[in-house]
């Protein structure tokens, strides 16, 4: 889309086409990017790609506030006129129980980011950087063999919203990312694999040096494996690993789940107990560490942070503008576009309540316990897990019923000694889960999903060896 593009000319233009259609209700979402991708292969160039994309959704309301929908990549005088005839002819089969309007918070000031913008560097400069960060990663240990997945981009990126009503949304933003998934094999073991991402403004940005020690570090630590038993144990989730897991259920602050009949969580659950005291959740895509953090949403609506458990109470969903209307509130910047509008979190932040101890007196119970002692606890575990990394969160969770069994990398604790689970699973109930909080360990840790210290959990079910 590039600075060519002036938002204010084109809604000028949108205005005087939907005018000369008879259209007096309308709204564009769009979304337009520049992408320089590459990949290797032991040195050698695997992919090198450039490309152009743009995402236009145009929305027509007509005289019985019926919606219709249509969507191009023709940002053209006569492209945008197809796409408001299209979206107008198509109002007429709207579905008249699904009527979101304009958020009320369309034309609300936007929160100021700090956002550098960086110039790109070219496919040459990021294909050499890649090559040097890979043959680094291979000389970090002899078994790490290749690293099949790997990939270093970088993208300039800009969105709009604009309504009939006069909001006029536009966001500009570079990013550059980096990741590197390492293969480590030896003779007569089963292959380990681990990886590590980096996320910046620009290419030049990019912690090169942190995402290849990383990747090595984890890779390496998962050489030495042995089976687990089956059993109980104690669990330490990496921060990855819980923010994944609470991502796989964010449906529980999802106030289009609720209406869906789709989320744990009812009209009542506001104001209720739905984890330990000292657990707090809030989502906060402008936390300045959010690499490419949305100005605003599908709707135009400015992002905010929301607090969504406080002291282990639930106090708000994510809304958008229909869900928020439904609840009697305003929404909260998490709305997509259609016509029947999604709503998604955007980069949760996890942490202790203010004032409260951070589980402390959970932890001290641990480790005064037998279980802490590295002797046998409830169900016939031992040790302590460490849960590195989930796997297949798309079909081993089930949202709806709270429930979860998922593959794990991960190290098992005791006598004082580490070691690298050969295969496991990890099952439970996140309900339970967050009521079994023991507490939190270490500084919280910036990912590319969110903020989160080390979670420690009682007694999750660990399937193992047979």
């Amino acid at each position: 889309m590039g600075d060519a593009l002036d938002a204010r000319v084109l809604q000028d233009q949108l205005a005087a086409l939907a005018a000369a259609a008879g259209i007096h209700r309308w709204d564009l979402g769009a979304a337009c990017s520049s992408d320089s991708s590459v990949q290797v292969d032991r040195g050698e160039a695997k992919q090198l790609k450039a490309a152009q994309r743009s995402a236009v959704t145009v929305r027509v309301w007509n005289r019985d506030d019926r919606i219709g929908i249509t969507s191009t990549s023709d940002l053209s005088e006569a492209g945008l006129a197809r796409a408001l005839e299209g979206a107008h002819a198509a109002s007429a089969f709207g579905n008249p129980e699904e009527t979101p309007a304009f958020s009320p918070l369309a034309k609300a000031p936007l929160p100021a980011l700090v956002q550098p913008r960086h110039e790109p560097i070219g496919i040459l400069p990021l294909l050499a950087t890649l090559r040097d960060a890979e043959a680094d990663l291979l000389g970090r240990h002899p078994a790490i063999g290749t690293v099949p997945y790997n990939g270093l981009a970088e993208r300039s990126s800009e969105r709009l919203y604009l309504n009939s009503e006069g909001a006029c949304r536009q966001q500009s933003l570079t990013t550059a990312s980096l990741y590197l998934y390492a293969r480590a094999e030896e003779t007569g073991r089963k292959p380990r694999s681990s990886g590590a991402v980096r996320l910046a403004y620009g290419a030049a940005d990019l912690d090169v040096a942190g995402c290849v020690a990383e990747a090595a570090d984890r890779t390496i630590a998962h050489l030495d494996y042995a089976p687990i038993p089956t059993g109980h144990y104690t669990c330490v989730f990496s921060p990855e690993a819980f923010l994944d897991l609470i991502g796989a259920f964010s449906s529980l602050f999802n106030a289009r789940s609720v209406l869906d009949g789709i989320s744990l969580s009812t009209r009542e659950s506001l104001g209720a107990s739905l984890a330990v005291p000292f657990l707090s959740i809030a989502d906060n895509g402008l936390h300045p560490a959010n690499i490419g953090a949305a100005s605003f949403d599908g709707e135009g609506t400015p992002t905010a942070p929301l607090t969504l458990l406080e002291g282990g109470i639930l106090r708000n969903f994510l809304h958008s503008e229909a869900t928020a209307r439904a609840f009697g509130t305003l929404p909260t910047g998490h709305a997509g576009m259609g016509a029947k509008v999604s709503v998604s979190p955007d980069w949760f932040a996890i942490g202790a309540t203010p004032g409260s101890s951070g589980g402390a007196q959970g932890l001290h119970r641990f480790a005064a316990s037998p279980a802490g002692r590295d002797r046998p606890s409830g169900g016939g575990g031992e040790g302590l897990v460490v849960i590195d990394s989930l796997s297949a969160l798309h079909a081993g969770v089930k949202a709806s019923q709270g429930s979860f069994s998922l593959p794990f990398d991960g190290w098992w604790i005791r006598n004082g000694e580490q070691r690298s689970i050969e295969a496991a699973t990890v099952a439970g109930d996140i309900r339970t889960v967050l009521q079994s909080l023991l507490g939190f360990e270490g500084e919280a840790k910036i990912t590319p999903s969110g903020l989160c210290p080390w979670v420690w959990v009682e007694e999750l079910a660990v399937t193992g060896e047979a």
